[in-house]
């Protein structure tokens, strides 16, 4: 087996290539069946907006007299 980077053969260095490569490719997978997967958060999506609507206005007191905001 070899123990250093700069001392590793050809074999080495594909076994390396390929187990990022395998490791890449389950973080793949793992997302997109993770994303695919109903784990209910859509359901805050899909309510509709709530809508505040602007009402009379409202007169405030104070000391120098009512102030009309």
């Amino acid at each position: 087996m070899n123990w250093s980077m700069y001392t590793a053969d050809r074999t080495t260095h594909l076994k390396i290539v390929l187990v990022g490569l395998a490791a890449a490719l389950l973080i793949a997978v793992v997302g997109i069946a993770v994303q695919q997967l109903n784990l209910g958060i859509d359901i805050m999506t899909a309510q509709g907006p709530t809508v505040i609507k602007a009402g009379a206005p409202v007169v405030f007191t104070d000391r120098s007299g009512p102030v009309i905001r």
